[in-house]
């Protein structure tokens, strides 16, 4: 009887199991993830942790040249794809350092024209560099023998550049961006509707609120914007098209029809817009409730008493700054009664004082939820100022993104200094003081806090569904307008008014006729009787 007893809860519990497990192997999906580098992947890789939680299987397609995904991981594997060129840090940084000298030593006119028009050629150049990834993965036969016997269920990318829609179309697969910008404008732009009358175009420095001088400038910014986007599209990914998907494939529209857009951003955030039904936002979907830090780190912190702590960090490319733009920052905070902790990998600056703390790394966003953190300077990288309007910490802004920064300071929680003006005047100690001290930029950013939280449903939950709902129905086609393979005339409907003005205008002139018709015919009797 024993034994029976045992065999039965033995069979039970076997059969518990299996109806626990086979739900969930049923439901797991294949991902294949076409990575890109920086603070892009950082958020990513956030992503591919809760899809391996849930049970799914991560493959990354990386490049030879990544420093930042590793060719190891618990929850992804990886098959590294050997390249000569990619945007590898060292570029990277010699870039941004480039930027910076030369923003702080030009007029606003020329510093418009540097990055609007003179940044084509370099845009390219990256562009063309990362592209080398494709054939170097399309022509490697055994590789895509490998990848096609995978059974993938879907494309998962960053749009930041273009590699990864090219090889979800080439592999026939669906397509979810992670994405918040698209080299070189903001990723509404390519998939809604986009009026420019009250939306601002990227570098515009506006809000959507504009004159008709501030809405002129921005036309013209969005015309010069369409050329840099247009120069890339042509001149690298439209070629690759043409040669592995085929001369009819169109670059710009297979860039377009991803079937699920995550975008990186909300409506706390952003401002109101028209949108469309396969854009998914989850804005602050990387950021959680603060842990402890580590005890060298709580230490330092809780020596700061009554006065607090600020942080100060400008993000993954920008590791260090100009000798005196960094001595002019440091002898600031040597001012300051607050403890500061600034993560800088450059020379240690000649006037650094002995209330700030320099280090390589720092775990940004437990410092950002701990109750001492006052001010938070930053360069204003979407991930960075999500994270700050989670925790509701105001910012000091080194305008490297400004567009973020700008929206910040819209709406009262940010104080936005331009590289030019950040090392004169002392304008940098002004604005952290004026931070400090002011109680609206806490109270503004603790508003927004509140209104970024108050949401039905977690935004890395929302982004998780949509993959699976992708996964689940082979693609989301019903929810993608038909705009996106609309030439632009047609999207316009220029072929519709030509066509109208054209029949107006043969109206017109066939009444014009008739009416001098029936004025000559009367004239015509009466000539003939006279």
């Amino acid at each position: 009887i024993n034994g029976s007893t045992e065999m039965k809860l033995a069979c039970c519990w076997s059969a518990t199991l299996l109806l626990i497990l086979v739900p969930s192997c049923c439901q797991s999906g294949n991902i294949l993830v076409i990575p890109t580098e920086g603070s892009h992947w950082l958020n990513n890789e956030i992503l591919l942790k809760a899809l391996h939680s849930r049970g799914h299987n991560i493959t990354i397609a990386r490049s030879s040249k990544s420093w930042y995904v590793k060719d190891s991981s618990p929850y992804y594997s990886t098959f590294t794809v050997p390249v000569e060129r990619s945007f590898d840090k060292k570029y990277t940084r010699r870039l941004v350092t480039e930027y910076i000298k030369f923003q702080r030593g030009a007029s606003p006119l020329v510093s418009f024209l540097h990055v609007t028009m003179g940044m084509i050629d370099k845009n390219v150049e990256v562009h063309r560099a990362v592209s080398e990834f494709l054939p170097a993965m399309l022509d490697d036969t055994e590789l895509m023998r490998r990848l096609n016997q995978s059974k993938f269920d879907l494309v998962l990318t960053d749009p930041w550049w273009g590699n990864g829609a090219i090889v979800a179309k080439y592999l026939n697969l669906p397509l979810v961006y992670n994405v918040r910008w698209l080299n070189p404008e903001e990723a509404h732009f390519a998939v809604a509707p986009s009026p420019i009358s009250y939306i601002p175009v990227t570098l515009s420095g506006y809000t959507d609120k504009m004159n008709f001088f501030q809405r002129t400038k921005n036309m013209i910014i969005y015309l010069i914007t369409q050329i840099q986007t247009t120069s890339v599209s042509k001149l690298v990914y439209q070629p690759l098209c043409s040669k592995y998907l085929g001369p009819d494939a169109d670059f710009d529209q297979i860039k377009s029809g991803a079937d699920i857009w995550l975008i990186r951003t909300d409506f706390v955030f952003d401002y109101p817009r028209p949108t469309m039904p396969n854009v998914v936002y989850m804005g602050g979907f990387h950021c959680t409730p603060a842990k402890p830090l580590p005890k060298d780190l709580e230490d330092f912190v809780q020596s700061s008493g009554e006065h607090g702590v600020i942080i100060m960090s400008l993000g993954t490319f920008v590791p260090s700054l100009p000798d005196d733009m960094a001595n002019k920052i440091a002898a600031s905070f040597a001012e300051l009664p607050q403890k500061v902790i600034w993560s800088y990998s450059g020379s240690k600056p000649s006037t650094l004082g002995n209330n700030t703390l320099l280090v390589d790394w720092m775990p940004q966003k437990d410092l950002l939820g701990h109750p001492k953190v006052k001010l938070f300077v930053a360069h204003g990288g979407t991930n960075g100022v999500q994270e700050a309007i989670y925790h509701g910490v105001p910012v000091v802004g080194l305008s490297l993104v400004y567009d973020n920064l700008l929206r910040l300071q819209d709406r009262g929680g940010a104080k936005v200094l331009t590289l030019t003006t950040v090392d004169k005047d002392d304008n940098f100690l002004k604005a952290v003081k004026e931070v400090l001290n002011e109680p609206s930029y806490r109270a503004n950013m603790q508003r927004l806090s509140r209104l970024h939280r108050d949401q039905p449903i977690q935004p890395i939950d929302n982004a998780l569904f949509w993959i699976e709902f992708v996964m689940r129905n082979k693609g989301a086609a019903h929810l993608k307008a038909q705009s996106h393979g609309m030439s632009w005339y047609i999207y316009h409907s220029v072929d519709v008014a030509l066509f109208l003005t054209g029949a107006v205008l043969l109206m017109l002139l066939t009444a014009v006729t008739f009416i001098r018709c029936l004025c000559k015919s009367p004239c015509r009797g009466k000539l003939k009787r006279d």
